[in-house]
Order: C-alpha cells, then sequence, then structure tokens
C-alpha cells in the first residue's frame, strides 16, 4: 500500500481538483473503492471525476440502483453503492464484467480487499473541512510488465 495523495479539503473546487489529479493517476479499467461516513463526500468526488472525463448529464447515488454508469469520451465510467449489499460478492461478476470496457470503476462502500481494488480514496471529516487520502493498494499487470516496478539494467 502506498500512499499518493494527501489533501485537506475546504471547498468544492478543492474537492473538483482533487478529481483531476486522481484521474491522472487512475488507468484504464482501475477500481477505485471511495471510504467515509455518510456526507463526507464521496458522490460528490464521484461527479467531479465525472465531469473530468467529459460527462454532461447528473450524477447521482446508486444507493437503491446498486450501479450507475456514465458515458464518457474516454469510455463508461460505472459508480457502484455497496452499501445496502449483505453480500459483496453478489456483485463481483457484474463488476468484473464492466471492468474490460471501463475508463473506471468506483465504488462506495466496498470492501477494497474483496474487490481487488487497485486504489482507496479515504474521506474523513474534520470539523467544517475533510482529509483525502488516496491509496494505491497494489499494482496491476498489463501486457507482461508489473507497472510500478523500476526499469532492468541497460540492454533487458
Amino acid at each position: 500500500m502506498r500512499l499518493l495523495l494527501e489533501r485537506t479539503l475546504k471547498t468544492l473546487e478543492d474537492t473538483q481538483a482533487l478529481a483531476r489529479e486522481a484521474l491522472a493517476l487512475f488507468p484504464p479499467g482501475a477500481l477505485v473503492v471511495l471510504e467515509g461516513p455518510l456526507g463526507a463526500g464521496k458522490t460528490t468526488f464521484v461527479r467531479f471525476l465525472a465531469e473530468a472525463l467529459g460527462f454532461k448529464g447528473r450524477v447521482t447515488s446508486p444507493s437503491y440502483t446498486l450501479i450507475h454508469t456514465y458515458p464518457t469520451p474516454e469510455g463508461p465510467l460505472v459508480h457502484a453503492d455497496l452499501y445496502r449489499l449483505k453480500d459483496q460478492r453478489a456483485l463481483l461478476p457484474q463488476l468484473e464484467a464492466a471492468r474490460e470496457e471501463a475508463r473506471l470503476l468506483l465504488a462506495e462502500w466496498g470492501d477494497p480487499g474483496l474487490l481487488e481494488a487497485d486504489f482507496l480514496l479515504r474521506l474523513s471529516p474534520q470539523g467544517e473541512v475533510r482529509r483525502a487520502e488516496l491509496w494505491q493498494l497494489h499494482t496491476r499487470q498489463e501486457e507482461g510488465i508489473q507497472q510500478g516496478l523500476p526499469p532492468g539494467p541497460p540492454g533487458e
């Protein structure tokens, strides 16, 4: 686990800036678990990510539908809310199926280990502000090359 970003969010503009900054760190198909209590700003963060990806519509919490998919020029943004699920494994097949085509998958109230998440965004209210921490949980292998490892010796 590696801490990538730490920010104090005082305004909506701070959350919007965090979304743009974090988006640059998320490879296509990344699964990000959003952690924080009710009202911490998880869905607001998703809204700003969707906007940064070019989505022009309304972003809402998928509390009752479980999954919303937002089309963007870079590929679908998939937003899941697992709060009401007794067994999160029930949604794993849908998330895995969406992962191949999605630009990004975001799961509120998800178990990062169970979902095999790539990143964890932790939002913690602290009085009038929120603390944001973005963690890279592990690296994924793409095209046979392990991301995050330094290059081998010259000539390899």
